[in-house]
């Protein structure tokens, strides 16, 4: 099963000081900036274009289409934005790379810059990873110091200067608008589109806005080609990707592999489920994607066998629950976080997830009364698709597909609390003293 794996971007997140640019030249690094360099702009965006390579990021957009849609003829300065504001409950990916191989990302960045047109980027990252803030901001001053970064980068005439801002720690920081809004020294809130970032973003100036793994997965293409990285994958779903699975498995971790692998394979990879225990129902890419169940096992990891399964691929984070976890107890603590990350911009957001709270506590409760399930549910047809983002979209997620596969659970909430039907000491990752487990 080892060899289902496809290490590019973890490929040496092992070695020692993986993270300084003498190591990472070492094993090739800055090789595909310098073939970028020597290519026509257009010809870099073509390549990344016909690759496949897709945002790794939640939507999956094609990211040579996304910077395809950049103006060149707008007079105003061109910006790269990387979104590194990894927020979504579950997931962790962009900071084990980042930790490990900053310098993945930078290269990335200076190739994706010099294909759009743009000599300024920005990585804007949450505050709260100050130890990762650091080790970014080494990075560039590793890459400026060598000549990659700065004026007339490597002789070729090419300026490019990148910028680490971290921001204040707002999960709605993660949508693209309000990390602008946050970049320009604004609260950050979604902004109403159009006009759309490619055309007027940052400063009101063309703006390609991209995730840290998006970006990262440049170097390689352009170092091996468009035929090693379509090799993996699927049929629209090109090239790997990192999957983070945390939860109750055994070896919870960052597994690197082709789009399309299944949540079956990857448990055996990861030791299974923890002994004596079943797989329930998990999260395919954060607790903002609808849940899946045990039925959904060898449904394809990709953007396509996800839409096909009622769920997205989202951020890939694998949150896996098995049967001693309340189903009840797990969606009340998604909504809780939107409730409190809301920006407020939109009513339906900002009413909608007190009230699902409100009753989502009397569930857990066990005060819940009939009828409850079906006004949950009508509140959440009231919030999803009526915000400015997509935030509310995330909160009505996690309800309607809970109860789409565990109503029954939910309506137990009209007699009985649910610690009583799943003690929650039981699904503690770690037994506690005298626990039998």
């Amino acid at each position: 099963m080892t060899d289902l794996l496809t290490p590019v971007m973890s490929s040496d997140w092992d070695s020692d000081a993986s993270w300084k640019l003498s190591r990472y030249e070492e094993v090739g690094g800055y090789r595909a900036m310098r073939k970028a360099l020597d290519m026509q702009a257009g010809d870099v965006m073509s390549l990344v274009k016909e690759s496949g390579l897709r945002g790794r990021g939640g939507a999956g957009f094609p990211t040579g289409l996304k910077w395809s849609l950049v103006p060149q003829d707008n007079p105003n300065p061109k910006y790269l934005v990387v979104n590194a504001d990894e927020s979504e409950p579950g997931t962790c990916k962009d900071m084990p790379l980042l930790m490990a191989s900053p310098h993945t990302l930078v290269e990335g960045i200076i190739i994706s810059s010099y294909a759009i047109g743009a000599n300024t980027a920005f990585i804007y990252i949450r505050g709260e990873v100050l130890h990762i803030v650091r080790r970014l901001q080494q990075a560039v001053e590793e890459a400026r110091a060598a000549g990659y970064l700065g004026a007339n980068v490597l002789g070729t005439g090419f300026d490019l200067n990148i910028i680490v801002h971290a921001g204040a720690g707002a999960y709605i920081c993660g949508e693209e608008t309000a990390l602008l809004d946050s970049l320009e020294g604004r609260r950050g809130q979604p902004r109403l589109r159009p006009p759309f970032p490619a055309v007027a973003g940052l400063y009101a100036s063309p703006t390609v806005i991209n995730n840290v793994e998006s970006i990262a997965s440049v170097p390689s293409i352009l170092d091996n080609g468009i035929a090693w990285f379509q090799s993996m994958g699927t049929e629209k779903s090109k090239g790997m990707t990192l999957y983070s699975l945390s939860g109750h498995v055994k070896r919870a971790g960052q597994f690197e592999a082709p789009l399309g692998v299944t949540l079956r394979q990857l448990l055996e990879l990861a030791g299974g489920v923890r002994n004596g225990h079943q797989l329930k129902f998990f999260t395919p890419g954060g607790s903002s994607t609808p849940i899946l169940t045990g039925d959904h096992l060898d449904v394809p990891l990709d953007y396509e066998g996800m839409a096909a399964a009622g769920t997205m691929l989202g951020t890939k984070a694998l949150q896996v629950f098995d049967e001693t976890t309340s189903v009840v107890r797990t969606t009340l603590r998604w909504v809780e976080f939107y409730k409190h990350e809301s920006c407020g911009k939109c009513t339906p957001c900002r009413e909608g997830t007190w009230w699902l709270v409100q009753l989502l506590m009397r569930f857990e409760a066990g005060t819940a009364e009939p009828g409850d399930v079906d006004k949950l549910l009508d509140i959440c047809e009231n919030i999803g698709g009526r915000s400015f983002c997509a935030l509310a979209d995330g909160a009505v997620a996690a309800v309607v597909s809970a109860v789409k596969y565990f109503r029954e659970e939910f309506e137990q909430g009209y007699t009985t609390p649910a610690w009583e039907l799943f003690p929650y000491g039981k699904s503690a990752l770690f037994a506690t003293e005298g626990d039998p487990r």
